[in-house]
């Protein structure tokens, strides 16, 4: 029963990540027409199929890193993390405050780990969010050279090309970080440790039904409302973020694509003056960002708590 509650949660997970990190994978480069919204998004579930099948570290991290969900009421466990992730980012998106989905279930995960009693590894907890904070970081240096770069060197059709190759390395870099916490959690739901084609193209159709319906939304908020941008600044923020994020895969460190093509973003609009950034938008996704995590975190652990107590008094 517990596994057939994960597989339906596991599936609702999947769209919901398609609906809030879909859009913001496609928002940067909306300016330029070289890249349709379908071809993108069908580029996308492509790589979502195939990377994981290539490399599965960062799946592997939110699996055995956090807490062991392989161990006995780990399916409980699991399904509790989810569904305090998926209720904060709801939280937030309700309130205007859009949010990264894997800053949610990183803290479920913990959180639900620790209330239900699950080994937590509290060195890899702190390493997972030393990334977490460094990836935006890292996105944005790297934009605020790559802007300068694009300005000077590129021209309008040499920048969709580039726009061409920055969409293919953060959808790539997705599909090998930030995309693979849907894959955890149906390792945990169908019980296995490596990457089934199946399974893969399973949570690929489900992210790609999210994203064709949030796109809308989601593009419009990451894309226009961060910074007043040129085409350009999409394309650096694509291709720094995507960096950043497939540097983080390499050692399995699971990060938000969001975010660091949030700081892309930032990094290519202080290049040429800070006044090209709203830095009210900007003040409030990082307050989203940091309320998340601790947010979903006591959520977990409070839930976890209470049906862990329910289970033990009806065993009794």
């Amino acid at each position: 029963m517990d596994a057939i509650v994960l597989i339906v949660v596991a599936g609702l997970f999947a769209v919901v990540s398609g609906v809030n990190d879909g859009g913001a994978l496609l928002a940067t480069g909306l300016k330029l027409p070289t890249i349709r919204p379908a071809t993108g998004v069908l580029v996308l579930v492509l790589l979502m199929v195939t990377v994981p099948v290539v490399t599965h570290q960062v799946a592997v991290t939110f699996v055995t890193r956090l807490a062991s969900f392989h161990a006995p009421g780990g399916a409980t466990a699991m399904t509790i993390a989810v569904i305090s992730s998926l209720a904060v980012v709801a939280w937030l998106s309700a309130k205007g405050r859009p949010t990264s989905l894997t800053l949610a279930i990183v803290g479920g995960l913990t959180g639900a780990g620790l209330g239900w009693g699950l080994p937590v590894s509290p060195g890899s907890v702190l390493l997972v969010l030393a990334f977490g904070v460094a990836a935006p970081l890292v996105g944005g240096s790297l934009a605020w050279v790559l802007i300068r770069v694009l300005l000077m060197s590129t021209t309008a059709h040499g920048l969709w090309r580039w726009h061409q190759a920055g969409f293919l390395v953060q959808s790539v870099a997705y599909a090998a970080n930030d995309g693979q916490k849907m894959l955890a959690v149906f390792m945990i739901a169908f019980g296995f440790s490596d990457a089934p084609l199946p399974y893969t193209s399973l949570v690929a159709a489900l992210f790609g039904l999210g994203t064709l319906y949030g796109l809308p939304k989601a593009g419009r908020t990451l894309g226009r409302e961060l910074i007043v941008s040129r085409p350009a600044h999409g394309v650096a923020a694509e291709l720094a973020a995507g960096v950043a994020v497939i540097a983080c895969a390499a050692v399995g460190m699971p990060v938000s694509m969001s975010q660091a093509i949030a700081g892309g973003l930032i990094g290519a609009g202080v290049a040429q003056g800070g006044g090209r950034v709203r830095w009210y938008a900007a003040v409030k996704i990082v307050a989203a960002w940091c309320l998340t995590l601790p947010a979903s975190a006591l959520l977990g652990w409070a839930l976890a708590v209470l049906v862990k107590g329910f289970a033990s008094m009806g065993l009794s």
